[in-house]
């Protein structure tokens, strides 16, 4: 015979409810190959993401300002280097000099000097050249001056112009060395030339000035150019 049981016996062997679902444990199952993670560390994760994103897209973005930095220097220290313009006097005429060569030296006529002068642009980009203006003189005197109008010098092109001065024969009268340059039938002069302008190399505008100073020597007889010598002078 089993023994007797108490009363309360069958009381404490009674299964205990399960504790309220807002108190359950929370376990994470890491044999099954699965996390389950909490609120705060879904939102760390994401925090990570974007942080790695936010440095790989810095990243890019300094390696290509780095490389366009470097391409743009390249450039400028090549291609788009400002080179030196060069000017040249192709030839250069007188007309009307039987005024000088005639012995009542006749002051109502004038003396023609017309100049074909080029400028070769060797940049890769055009040349714009300002209004410039070209001298005539002799004895140390200016006699005649014209303006030349402005112009462009296209890329590794070659830009020329025709220059024409008029000189009246009245103006060199007063000149004390003609009398004796008509004696040796010479007739030395300088055409000086000043033109200034501006390169356009993208992000680098640089000034241009070119002056051309030529030392001609007229032979009166044959009325032509006997002797022609020109010193050039660029400043970029």
């Amino acid at each position: 015979m089993s023994p007797p049981q108490s009363p309360n016996s069958s009381s404490r062997d009674q299964v205990r409810p399960l504790a309220p679902s807002s108190h359950r444990i929370h376990i994470e199952n890491k044999e099954d190959g699965v996390n389950y993670l909490s609120a705060s560390g879904i939102e760390l994760e994401k925090k990570r993401r974007r942080r790695r994103r936010c440095v790989k897209c810095c990243g890019c973005c300094g390696i290509t300002t780095v490389i366009v930095g470097i391409v743009v220097l390249i450039l400028a220290l090549t291609v788009f280097k400002a080179k030196d313009p060069t000017i040249r006097m192709n030839s250069i005429r007188f007309d009307g000099l039987s005024a000088l060569v005639s012995s009542n030296l006749q002051t109502n006529l004038n003396i023609t000097v017309s100049a074909d002068m080029s400028i070769k642009n060797p940049n890769a980009v055009s040349v714009k050249f300002k209004a410039a203006s070209a001298s005539l003189i002799y004895g140390d005197r200016v006699i005649a001056e014209a303006l030349i109008p402005p112009g462009s010098a296209r890329a590794r092109r070659t830009f020329r112009m025709n220059v024409n001065v008029t000189v009246m024969v009245e103006k060199l009268v007063g000149i004390p060395r003609l009398m004796s340059d008509l004696v040796a039938g010479e007739l030395p002069v300088n055409m000086v030339t000043n033109i200034k302008g501006k390169v356009n190399l993208g992000l680098i505008k640089k000034s241009v000035g070119v002056r051309m100073n030529c030392a001609v020597v007229v032979d009166l007889q044959r009325q032509d150019v006997k002797d022609m010598d020109c010193e050039r002078k660029v400043s970029l």
